[in-house]
């Protein structure tokens, strides 16, 4: 079994390397921190952390080609590898149209879009020269290559959340980073990824699918429950459709409770707004509930389970709580 955490960029980077620290203390393999737009920059707390832990794998959870160029991906990523000993993981992934509406970028063809990343992405990574993949985000030419030797071919994640998406991850990444909105939609996700899979060429190593869910655990039930519903408000509209549908929530229900958020900038009205139906997003409450959540995905064939934000009231409490209780069950 692999163990992973999940954090957002919403955190200082004091707290960022805190939680890292802790992560390796409590015998996690790997820390993901998100790009948010608007938040802090993923790319600093990631060198940051880089800096401030031995063990732990650090990824990128998840970079976008859109606001940063495939080139760029790659010398932040051979970057990082050279800074950790190797202990980078470049998770990209096309970019929530929602959140991407806000700076005017629109992606018709995601799919197409990543396919073509990952192409680039594995050439580059490899030292060879950016392929020219036929789209209009990525033209090769002679001089598109690194001008140092990257460590090695640093693993790609995808964050996939669509069928397609998901089959492409299976096909071209070194790892899929599924959103499991609630956790048993691992019965959905993974067959979706198994048809990828059946595409790999030969050669490529076995996929890393890490069983990505939402977790808010505390003694105090109320507590953790309003951070969670804090987190489903601010994301909760730019889920995608095979999620909603999962979930039994229409797209229209989330109106309402983004109006607070984005226009009203009224967070704790919005969380509010959260039904118990929209918090089966997630686990909430306790450690017990969230090793009972987890079991059927572990006897599904799991076998990296990664804990995402909002994790709890106090986040460093929370990850105690997951080395203490949680990892050592599935161990």
């Amino acid at each position: 079994m692999r163990f992973s955490l999940r954090v957002n960029n919403d955190l200082t980077v004091a707290g960022c390397v805190a939680l890292a620290q802790a992560a390796e203390r409590w015998g996690f393999d790997q820390l993901w921190i998100s790009d948010d737009l608007f938040w802090r920059s993923g790319p600093v707390l990631l060198g940051a952390v880089g800096q401030a832990t031995t063990r732990l794998e650090i990824g990128s959870g998840i970079f976008n080609p859109h606001t940063i160029h495939p080139a760029e991906l790659a010398m932040f990523a051979a970057t990082m590898d050279e800074l950790t000993g190797s202990r980078f993981n470049l998770g990209v992934a096309a970019g929530a149209a929602d959140f991407l509406g806000w700076v005017g970028i629109t992606d018709r063809r995601p799919v197409t879009t990543m396919r073509e990343t990952l192409t680039a992405l594995s050439a580059l990574l490899r030292g060879e020269r950016l392929p020219d993949v036929g789209g209009p985000l990525l033209r090769g030419s002679a001089e598109a290559f690194l001008r140092f030797a990257p460590p090695r071919a640093t693993p790609l994640y995808l964050g996939a959340t669509g069928p397609n998406m998901l089959r492409l991850a299976g096909e071209l990444s070194d790892g899929v980073l599924p959103l499991l909105f609630p956790p048993e939609h691992y019965q959905t996700v993974r067959p979706l990824i198994a048809e990828g899979e059946r595409r790999r060429a030969p050669g490529l190593p076995p996929l890393d699918v890490a069983a990505c869910l939402w977790v808010s655990l505390a003694e105090d039930r109320m507590a953790a429950r309003q951070a969670l519903a804090e987190k489903v408000a601010y994301y909760g509209h730019a889920l995608s459709d095979l999620l909603l549908a999962r979930l039994g929530v229409e797209r229209a229900e989330f109106a309402p409770i983004e109006r607070a958020v984005m226009v009203d900038r009224d967070l704790g009205r919005a969380a509010g707004l959260v039904t118990d139906r929209m918090l089966e997003i997630g686990v909430w409450g306790p450690p017990d509930g969230l090793v009972e959540r987890l079991g059927p995905l572990v006897r599904a064939g799991a076998r990296h389970l990664s804990f995402g934000p909002p994790l709890g009231p106090d986040p460093l409490h929370a990850v105690e709580l997951l080395g203490r209780d949680v990892l050592p069950r599935f161990r």
